[in-house]
């Protein structure tokens, strides 16, 4: 099941895809928190979305809805993952940004978070005027959502509180970033987590590890990875942050970035007003947005 909230006839709805059309489910006041509202419902609660389609419930054309971040507005920050491709911590540690460590493949996951206003959708424009030192970068990511509470979870059951995945695009002021070394600020600026077009079941994964991330800026390929090439792999992430404290369903994992980032260009390749960034991943469609 791929699961969208979107804009319709001026009001926002929610829903899931099926062939060109989308099966509305809710629709009005409340629609933008309904996708969120099925992940924490568990099975019972994505049945009955199910059933819906069954019982003929209003559809939309796909092709003319105006897709927002799958979940608008998340519970809590976003959880993001530093450093965790091979070749992408060996650039950004030669970048001189690197305000993390000294280590250049990390020992333990770097976690840190973007805040949830920083959510926006496909098709959003990133305000990259909001950054006043002129460095934004764009991070093409899987992003992993949660769908069952998890506190202390093994690596052998991780796969078990996982809902399903969607792409993010961990977008960054490089110059904040390093001039606050906590990068929140740097990640957390308004509009920079594009995230979408839909959230993914995990049972439309049949293998998490073979998934391929490709990011374009203006039709230019500059990234492009198997998910498989994760330093810290997702039942590793899970096990790690659980250990001290509690995933909530609708909390969402951002897995890491790979090489191929506007700073691992000499000189770096910022972004600029007009720029066109394109993230894909296999089964998880293509998130675009364009830099104002």
């Amino acid at each position: 099941m791929r699961l969208v909230t979107f804009e319709d006839g001026g009001q926002v709805a929610a829903g899931w895809i099926d062939g060109d059309e989308i099966v509305v489910c809710a629709e009005g006041p409340g629609a933008e928190r309904a996708v969120l509202s099925v992940i924490e419902g568990g099975d019972t609660a994505r049945a009955a979305w199910e059933a819906q389609g069954a019982a003929g419930a209003r559809r939309a054309a796909l092709a003319k809805a105006r897709l927002l971040a799958p979940i608008p507005e998340p519970r809590r920050d976003i959880f993001c993952v530093g450093k965790n491709y091979y070749a992408h911590a060996a650039e950004f540690h030669s970048s001189g940004f690197d305000s993390s460590a000294k280590e250049q493949v990390p020992s333990h996951p770097v976690i840190f978070t973007k805040a949830t206003t920083s959510v926006c959708g496909p098709g959003d424009v990133v305000m990259g005027s909001l950054d006043p030192t002129n460095s934004v970068d764009y991070e093409g990511e899987l992003g992993v959502v949660i769908g069952r509470r998890a506190f202390q979870v093994p690596k052998a059951r991780a796969f078990d509180h996982v809902f399903g995945y969607v792409i993010v695009n961990d977008v960054t002021s490089r110059e904040l970033q390093k001039a606050h070394n906590q990068w929140v600020i740097g990640k957390g600026v308004d509009t920079f987590c594009p995230m979408g077009p839909w959230i993914a079941t995990a049972d439309e994964v049949d293998d998490v590890g073979a998934l391929r991330l490709t990011t374009e800026i203006n039709g230019e390929l500059r990234q492009d990875v198997q998910v498989a090439d994760l330093i810290f792999d997702i039942p590793t992430l899970i096990e790690t942050m659980s250990r001290t404290m509690t995933l909530l369903p609708g909390d969402i994992i951002a897995t890491g970035t790979p090489v191929g980032v506007g700073i691992g260009f000499k000189p770096p390749k910022y972004l600029v007003e007009g720029d066109r960034m394109r993230v894909s991943i296999t089964g998880l469609g293509v998130l675009e947005n364009t830099i104002g």
